[in-house]
């Protein structure tokens, strides 16, 4: 039975009698909705991981640890819900030109004003996130690599069904015009 699944499906590209021009047109169609599933969506994933590596790759090297002063005491978490345990608040810290900044960052409750703790900034001194690690960029690259593949499959093969059913609604407009004609000659009435 298996066998004659796959020849079932090239049917439409065989001579036959029966096969109609929209028949032909859909194979053709079909062959390149996957085609584009394929060729397109492969390389579209490559890229897309890529350049997600290489915005992670980028992103560490711009961004650095350094040293800040908590410049205020951070009040003591009164639940254990949600991010009560970060609070942002002043912070001071040397930026890469030599010169003292002072900016908002987010600190564990219950920090002391005095306290050292670990911010990330850019090349020009200003306060970022931290980097995205390796682990987490080659986390990400996939995700979006997997994306940007099923995004061209998703549009290549919706394109492909729309046009299926167009045709369909062709051939079933055909269908039902010449069964107009036909119809009435196999009728048999009685009287």
């Amino acid at each position: 039975m298996r066998g004659n699944r796959g020849a079932g499906r090239l049917w439409r590209w065989r001579r036959n009698p029966l096969r109609r021009r929209t028949d032909v047109a859909e194979a053709w169609i079909m062959l390149v909705v996957w085609t584009v599933v394929l060729v397109g969506g492969t390389p579209a994933g490559l890229m897309t991981a890529q350049a997600a590596v290489q915005a992670s790759a980028r992103e560490r090297a711009e961004r650095h640890a350094v040293t800040a002063v908590v410049l205020a005491d951070v009040p003591r978490a009164t639940t254990d819900v949600g991010n009560a345990y970060r609070m942002v608040t002043e912070v001071r810290w040397t930026a890469p030109d030599g010169t003292s900044r002072t900016g908002r960052a987010l600190v564990k409750r219950g920090t002391e004003s005095g306290a050292t703790i670990t911010v990330w900034q850019n090349d020009r001194g200003a306060l970022t996130p931290q980097p995205t690690g390796t682990t987490e960029g080659a986390v990400e690259a996939a995700f979006f690599g997997g994306s940007a593949a099923l995004a061209v499959a998703c549009a290549a093969l919706g394109i492909g069904a729309l046009t299926r059913r167009r045709l369909d609604q062709c051939r079933l407009a055909r269908w039902a015009a010449e069964w107009e004609v036909i119809g009435p000659r196999w009728s048999q009435r009685t009287r």
